[in-house]
C-alpha cells in the first residue's frame, strides 16, 4: 500500500481582484503553482483591471470572521498570507481570529496602494495594522511606500533601508522583508531582516510593465514554502526566485492594456 504524500494547506485572507492579477486570485494561483492547496477568506471585492480600480466593496468583519472559522474548523492550515484589509474593524477581527485559532506562519503583506496608484487602505486603518496585526506576524513584506506609511516618514532611500527594517521589527513582528523595487537602480534590492541577521537579496531589474500582483505573488509564495515546512530564510529566497521568473516570463502573456499580471504558471504553460 502506498503512503499518500501530505497535502500542504495555505490560507489567504485578502481582497478579490476581478482582473485576476493580484489579491486572492494571485495568491491561489501561486499556491497551486508551488504545490500547495489554497483556501481563501475574502475581505473586500474590487472592481479592478490592469488599468484601474473603479470600486471597492468591503466585506463585513462578522462575515470575514465566519469565513475564517469555517476554514479553520475543518482544514489543517499550515500557513497564512494576509493581504488587503481596508478598515480598522476588519484588521481587529482578523487579528482576533489569528489568535483564537492559534495560526502559525503568518505572512502579512500590508497592501495600501494598487499598481494603478489607487488607494486600498483607509487612513485610520494604519494604527490598527501597527498595533494589533503586525505583532502577530511571522514576517511582514512592505515595499518602500508602505514602510514609509507604517513608520510615518517621508521617504526611504537605499542607504536607509536597514535602519527602516530595524524600526519595522520594533513593531513586534518576527522578521521583515523590505522590498526595494520602487528604487530606480539597475539592481532591485530587498532586505530580509531578523533580530540577529540581515540578508541582501539583489536581482537585476527586469524591464517590463507587466508587474501587476508582484507583491501579492511574492508574499503568497513565501507562505506556500512555509506551508511546505521550509525554514523562513530559505522560504524567502525560494520565493524570490519564483517571483523573478514570474516577472521574467510576464511578457509571454497578453492580458489587458495596463500593467499586466506576472506569469504564475511560467513553468507549466509552454
Amino acid at each position: 500500500m502506498t503512503q499518500n504524500q501530505p497535502t500542504y494547506i495555505a490560507l489567504t485572507i485578502a481582497g478579490s481582484d476581478s482582473g485576476g492579477g493580484a489579491g486572492i486570485q494571485a495568491d491561489i494561483k501561486t499556491f497551486s503553482a508551488l504545490g500547495v492547496y489554497g483556501a481563501s477568506v475574502i475581505t473586500a471585492l474590487t472592481a479592478q483591471n490592469t488599468q484601474t480600480v473603479t470600486a471597492i466593496y468591503d466585506v463585513t468583519p462578522e462575515f470575514i470572521s465566519q469565513q475564517i472559522d469555517a476554514v479553520c474548523s475543518d482544514l489543517s492550515v499550515n500557513a497564512v498570507k494576509i493581504g488587503m484589509l481596508s478598515q480598522p474593524t476588519v484588521i481587529e477581527s482578523v487579528a482576533a481570529e489569528i489568535s483564537n485559532h492559534k495560526l502559525d506562519n503568518v505572512v502579512l503583506d500590508p497592501v495600501m496602494v494598487a499598481k494603478s496608484g489607487d488607494k486600498l487602505l483607509q487612513d485610520d486603518a494604519v494604527n490598527a495594522l501597527r498595533n494589533t496585526l503586525i505583532p502577530l506576524a511571522t514576517l511582514i513584506t512592505p515595499n518602500l511606500p508602505e514602510a514609509c506609511v507604517l513608520l510615518d516618514t517621508d521617504g526611504i532611500q537605499a542607504d536607509d533601508m536597514e535602519d527602516a527594517a530595524d524600526e519595522l521589527l520594533k513593531l513586534g513582528c518576527n522578521a521583515v522583508l523590505l522590498k526595494g523595487g520602487h528604487l530606480k537602480d539597475e539592481y532591485s534590492t530587498d532586505l530580509f531582516v531578523t533580530d540577529d541577521n540581515v540578508t541582501r537579496l539583489d536581482v537585476k531589474r527586469i524591464e517590463t510593465q507587466n508587474t501587476h500582483g508582484t507583491g501579492c505573488t511574492l508574499s503568497s509564495a513565501i507562505t506556500a514554502y512555509l506551508a511546505r515546512g521550509v525554514a523562513l530564510n530559505d522560504a524567502v529566497k525560494q520565493a524570490k526566485e519564483y517571483i523573478n521568473n514570474a516577472i521574467a516570463h510576464a511578457d509571454e502573456l497578453s492580458i489587458g492594456h495596463g500593467h499586466g499580471p506576472v506569469h504564475h504558471f511560467y513553468h507549466y504553460w509552454k
